[in-house]
């Protein structure tokens, strides 16, 4: 209560300034705190001990499924074909030895084969490009103009004709319509 006479007093001496510079609120008429209430410091360690105890099964929790992938509906073998395994499994005979042996000198030979035509190919387009650079020395040799002319490039070669606009001009007074979006894919937790 004093402060509130010392209010009311400072009001009646400074007059009408003081009341508009000097306000109170609702904080200044509020109570005390209460006083916390001491707590045994073994239950407060027992609290903690919980508290990281439960975070570090959650973690635990966590990583045991984070090894674990989504399961993709459209990759999952139907029961029906995990059932009837046996009866879908061929039986494929024993390979001989000599069977075994001839399978792979004839993988070798494709192997040697493919390698060869690959080797040709290269073979021949170094000859061709080496032909072609050679021809256009000898033209550049001849006349400059020739040259240039000759590794212009030539449009006409691949005939090609595109028509309409690159892009599409807008449709006045079109209102587009709002589509509704439904997400349907599953949660996995």
């Amino acid at each position: 209560m004093s402060l509130v006479g010392a209010l009311s007093r400072l009001s009646l001496q400074s007059g009408a300034l003081a009341s508009r510079c000097l306000h109170t609120t609702s904080v200044l008429c509020a109570e005390p705190l209460k006083k916390k209430k001491k707590i045994d410091p073994q239950i407060i360690k027992q609290r903690e001990d919980r508290k990281k105890k439960k975070i570090e099964k959650q973690i635990r929790r966590l990583e045991k499924n984070a090894r674990q992938l989504k399961p993709v509906e459209e990759l999952e073998v139907p029961l029906e074909l995990i059932d009837n395994k046996a009866q879908r499994e061929r039986k494929l005979p024993q390979l001989s030895s000599a069977e075994l042996e001839h399978r792979a000198l004839l993988n070798k030979q494709w192997a040697r084969f493919k390698h060869n035509e690959k080797v040709s190919d290269f073979q021949i387009i170094d000859r061709l490009v080496q032909s072609q650079r050679k021809a256009l020395e000898e033209l550049r040799h001849e006349s400059e103009e020739l040259y240039q002319a000759a590794i212009e490039l030539d449009m006409q070669l691949l005939s090609v004709t595109l028509k309409g606009p690159v892009a599409t001009p807008p449709i006045k007074n079109y209102v587009s319509p709002d589509g509704d979006y439904i997400h349907q894919s599953m949660k996995w937790e």
